[in-house]
């Protein structure tokens, strides 16, 4: 079948694919523009798989002030090479990142992140809280895994909904980044200065 270079293009904008690919999939999907973009996202997520184990030492230091310099951030964003740190799209994705999380306060990257102490203490309320609600002894432990998720995708900035588009996470976001530039894109470590925050204590 004929495909219109109009969708072509309109499919090419969204997923990052490119020409040749993006006129394939749309005949496989004979037309079908959003089976074809189902298509290219799983090709990219299998994509996105085999890079993720690969070394990242480029990248950018990204400085990020919000309007009316009362929140700033500091974010260091990993790829393998200086081509792609140079790209614009890896900009764009390093500025779009500092800017969430001075919109949106994460405590930590991931769940991994979490140190052992936090993750106990918040187990132990949550069940506590369940179980003064006299809640079942067989349900309780699928109520603190809700909680405890929900607790997760709050704090931790690779689980947060991206400020700038709630469809999607900042993990998702990054793994789009990864399958159009074709490198691993790791976030290595941020900081969050707000003005007249308490200093944390010496230790």
């Amino acid at each position: 079948m004929t495909v219109s270079i109009e969708l072509i293009k309109k499919l090419r904008e969204e997923t990052g694919a490119g020409v040749l690919e993006t006129k394939q999939t749309l005949e496989e999907a004979n037309g079908d523009y959003d089976k074809a973009v189902e298509i290219l996202r799983e090709k990219g997520l299998a994509q996105v798989a085999k890079r993720t184990d690969r070394e990242v030492k480029e990248g950018v230091v990204e400085l990020y002030s919000h309007p009316g310099n009362r929140v700033g951030v500091i974010l260091e964003i990993n790829c393998e090479t200086d081509f792609v740190a140079l790209n614009d799209r890896f900009k764009t994705l390093a500025h779009d990142v500092a800017l969430h999380i001075a919109a949106m306060e994460p405590k930590f990257i991931d769940r991994e992140s979490v140190s052992q102490k936090v993750h106990d203490a918040r187990v132990e309320e949550f069940r506590s809280a369940a179980v003064s609600e006299g809640k079942p002894e067989n349900i309780v432990e699928k109520i603190v895994e809700g909680k405890l998720n929900k607790f997760y995708s709050e704090i931790c900035l690779l689980e947060q909904d991206f400020v700038k588009d709630e469809e999607i996470t900042i993990l998702e976001l990054i793994n789009s980044a990864i399958s159009v530039l074709g490198e691993n894109i790791v976030i290595r470590r941020f900081n969050r200065y707000q003005l007249g925050e308490a200093l944390p204590a010496a230790t």
